[in-house]
């Protein structure tokens, strides 16, 4: 299984993931939209918005384990994001470098970030799901 990262030229270069992803493999993964939610369902990081990307990334890194699959493997990844900003951008940023640290991972796959009004629940402030190639 291969997974080549391309920013293309004629493209914006986006400094926190690739524009492009090129996958080969035989079984695909799809996670679930995960929140900011602890292993028994508990809330991790009310009313702060970096440490619910962080628990994301957590949670996304705990689903692809259990399958065999690390970051590396994953291909696409959708953020959606509630009452999404600007001025968010480093916060995000913040808690994308705090899991990748946890995780021994720089998720850099294509992604797609998506503003929203509301999600499922009130408290929730990011849902990150992803895509996966595994031979």
């Amino acid at each position: 299984m291969a997974i080549t990262l391309v920013n293309p030229k004629g493209l914006p270069e986006v400094g926190i993931y690739r524009q492009v992803s090129v996958a080969t493999g035989s079984k695909l993964v799809f996670i679930a939209g995960q929140i900011a939610r602890d292993a028994d369902g508990g809330k991790v990081g009310e009313g702060d918005f970096a440490a619910q990307v962080e628990q994301c990334y957590l949670n996304i890194g705990t689903a692809l384990a259990e399958v065999g699959a690390t970051f590396d493997n994953v291909v696409k990844l959708t953020v959606y994001l509630v009452d999404w900003t600007e001025d968010k951008m480093p916060l995000f940023a913040e808690g994308v470098a705090r899991a990748s640290a946890k995780l021994g991972v720089t998720p850099m796959p294509p992604l797609t970030g998506i503003g929203v009004a509301a999600l499922a629940e009130p408290d929730v402030l990011v849902e990150v799901e992803a895509t996966a190639v595994l031979d």
